[in-house]
């Protein structure tokens, strides 16, 4: 469900959207669509908590420049400020409104 709104906030905002239900398939379309992609939003906290630092990296690893905002519930959980300090471009708190997406996403796409 939380993939769908999302998904549904950013094609609201004019955005194509490419979604995935977990970290394997995140990486999975990633590569098949790397040349089509300019920012992935990953939640930083799955029922596996290794599973979107893993994705996270393995999408590095296919492209070292890419632009990632993640997005928890719980912004204090250890996972989450590991992953941040591995070079993400930003973080959204959830729930988080239309505008605050709007805004998160164009402050990472305009940066160069």
């Amino acid at each position: 469900m939380i993939v769908d709104v999302g998904s549904r906030m950013l094609k609201k905002l004019g955005y194509e959207v490419l979604s995935a239900r977990c970290g394997e398939e995140a990486v999975k379309r990633y590569e098949e669509n790397k040349d089509k992609i300019d920012m992935v939003l990953l939640d930083a906290v799955t029922p596996d908590l290794r599973e979107a630092g893993e994705a996270y990296h393995l999408i590095r690893e296919i492209n070292p420049a890419v632009k990632v905002l993640f997005t928890s519930g719980n912004s204090t959980d250890g996972q989450v400020a590991e992953t941040l300090d591995h070079r993400c471009n930003g973080f959204i708190h959830k729930p988080y409104t239309l505008d605050q997406l709007s805004q998160k996403v164009r402050e990472i796409l305009d940066r160069h």
